[in-house]
């Protein structure tokens, strides 16, 4: 699946620029990664809510092989095979998408402050 088709794909979306990442690649709209390419499938980003979305169109969620056998992420879900052909619709989960990447990625800074906070903490302290 090439960035082209990709971009065109999600057209009605926003701009999306598409990042080469381990044999795949992430989707990104604003600085924000929203959604991912693997074996020629596109995954969007899912939170416990809009999962649920995803589930009821019986798609399943991002897997991985390990060492250990293959590992699925809940946080990404493969795309509705009948939204390639419904760029408007598609449109709106993109969305839904981008916005739980935006609050996962806000909720990461957050902790990433908090961890750095306790850590000057600790060394003005010693």
């Amino acid at each position: 699946m090439d960035a082209e088709y990709i971009r065109e794909l999600f057209s009605e979306f926003d701009i999306v620029h598409v990042r080469r990442m381990f044999g795949g690649a992430g989707l990104y709209s604003g600085g924000v990664m929203f959604g991912l390419v693997s074996d020629g499938q596109i995954y969007l980003k899912a939170d416990a809510v809009t999962a649920a979305r995803f589930q009821s169109e019986g798609c399943v969620p991002f897997e991985y092989d390990t060492r250990n056998g293959k590992r699925a992420l809940a946080s990404y879900w493969r795309l509705p095979d009948r939204l390639y052909d419904d760029p408007t619709e598609l449109a709106q989960w993109a969305k839904l998408a981008f916005g739980v990447g935006r609050k996962s990625a806000a909720d990461r800074s957050a902790k990433t402050q908090r961890e750095s906070k306790k850590e000057k903490t600790k060394k003005t302290k010693r």
